[in-house]
């Protein structure tokens, strides 16, 4: 199989060229392997190459995705024998003894695993640019981040290696990736997907796992192979009414959508960012939806620390385990995070559970808001996405010097204005995408504008808890109005010289 054909195909074309017999699935494999052979050098995307094992992988012949290629994220998505690193020099020697749920489904459903993708240290930051890796870069310009914490899996899906990638969000890590690599993002909804068998919920239930895709079909598809429960998950949700791969046939019918385009806590958004909200609801209405400027009614600066708090807390239990486990060192973690993880380890417990019940309060508003609107349309990120290194200032690092000078001298700096403020440093550039996570609802970003330089810019929508399809079926319908497939023949060609 040319290169040139199999870019041509998202993963549904290939595994019915491959259920055909038009095209062997080792074929499918070489041009994959082929294509990171070529990209991977300018976007470090891949920071884990399994080639060779891909082209000996044994799969079902008659599955969704037999044969089709896969990237997965080197964080939470544990395969058995192979490193799962979260990004960190200290948990370089973690050797997933299991496959996790989705790479178990995953495997189920044919797909071949190519490798792992790149991701910051622990997926904390918008950037993928740990020290562990070095920075990945967006295919669309390089000198730009492809976002975080999925960021590897958007650049490589981007850039064509494969037609999707592993990708999980917390607080915007598939969304963020999606919007800045012009792709297709779904976060789903708390419980959907299940975190097991290693974890129950996955950042307290802030964190869902998915795929990043170039196309909504298969997004659907893979949400057909991974949703459900496992046994010993904490809940269920009530399954969709069809396969999600036939519900994105329907229309969504007419749809209540509010608009809104102010950040939530009060920080500049990028006009490019308006606009795509802008372009898309007169879109919208031209397909006859109903359009209008709301929001939900909810404490965005209380949300944020909110986040914060859980930030702090999965970061100081996390590094925890890599001391325990590894016998990690203070030099095995990079600034920043051992800052959070000395905040977390500070945090007196009633300010963390009272943080963690405050979720509530939003999940109350957005529940009022989804009273009156189908849906909520706003931009992904509040950004465009940094340059590479723009963000290691050196008025953060001094900040943080500051604080961690603080802490330890014993100070408690969680009710100071120090604190505030590195929040607002690290969520000025990402504002919107935190509200689903909190809520545990689902959202996704729609490759919905590109810049006069050529960069992407995703729009989010947001829907109420369990109304993946509502969302999926608006995609498709959006994609058909205004495709966006073709838009990756530029990066197609980019790398062939």
């Amino acid at each position: 199989m040319k290169q040139s054909e199999y870019l041509r195909y998202d993963a549904t074309a290939l595994a019915d060229l491959i259920q055909r017999g038009e095209v062997t699935p080792r074929e499918v494999c070489e041009a994959a392997i082929d294509r990171a052979t070529r990209v991977n050098g300018s976007l470090n995307a891949i920071c884990h190459p399994q080639f060779t094992e891909a082209l000996e992988q044994e799969f079902p012949a008659s599955a969704a995705f037999s044969g089709v290629p896969l990237l997965l994220k080197d964080l939470a998505q544990e395969q058995a024998g192979h490193p799962c690193t979260y990004g960190s020099r200290s948990l370089t020697r973690n050797i997933a003894s299991q496959d996790s749920e989705f790479v178990r489904r995953a495997r189920e459903a044919g797909l071949v695993f190519l490798g792992r993708t790149a991701t910051p240290e622990f997926g904390l930051k918008a950037v993928t640019e740990s020290e562990l890796w070095g920075p990945s870069r967006n295919p669309w310009q390089t000198e730009c981040t492809p976002g975080g914490s999925s960021g590897g899996s958007g650049a490589a899906v981007a850039a064509g290696v494969v037609p999707m990638a592993g990708a999980n969000d917390g607080g915007g890590s598939i969304r963020i990736p999606a919007a800045y690599n012009g792709l297709f993002g779904l976060k789903p909804s708390r419980g959907r997907i299940s975190s097991g068998p290693l974890v129950g919920e996955a950042w307290t239930g802030a964190s869902s796992d998915h795929v990043v895709s170039r196309t909504v079909r298969d997004s659907a598809a893979m949400l057909d192979v991974l949703g459900g429960s496992a046994p010993g998950d904490p809940f269920q949700i009530p399954a969709p009414e069809g396969r999600y791969r036939d519900l994105i046939q329907q229309s969504p019918g007419t749809l209540k959508i509010g608009v809104f385009t102010a950040s939530p806590y009060g920080t500049d958004v990028a006009p490019d960012c308006v606009a795509a909200v802008e372009a898309t609801a007169r879109v919208l209405e031209n397909l006859g939806h109903e359009v209008e400027y709301a929001r939900p009614d909810y404490d965005g600066i209380a949300l944020a620390r909110c986040y914060l708090g859980l930030y702090f807390g999965e970061v100081s239990a996390m590094m925890a385990r890599a001391r325990e486990e590894f016998g990690a060192g203070d030099d095995s973690f990079e600034l920043d995070t051992r800052l959070i993880g000395m905040l977390g380890n500070t945090m007196p417990l009633p300010d963390y559970v009272r943080r963690r019940q405050r979720w509530n309060d939003f999940s109350r508003a957005l529940g009022a808001f989804f009273g009156r609107y189908d849906l909520y349309l706003c931009p992904t990120t509040g950004q465009l996405p940094a340059r590479i290194g723009e963000l290691d200032t050196p008025a953060h690092l001094k900040l943080v010097a500051k604080v961690m000078l603080a802490l330890k001298a014993g100070k408690l700096v969680h009710r100071t204005g120090q604190v505030d403020q590195m929040a607002m440093e690290s969520l000025a550039r990402t504002p919107f995408t935190q509200l689903a996570n909190l809520t545990g609802t689902p959202a996704m970003s729609v490759p919905m504008h590109w810049t006069q330089s050529g960069l992407p810019v995703g729009v989010q929508f947001g829907g109420r808890h369990g109304d993946e399809a509502r969302l999926l079926q608006l995609a498709a319908q959006l994609e058909e109005a205004n495709p966006w497939f073709g838009q990756y023949e530029r990066l197609d060609n980019e790398f062939d010289g």
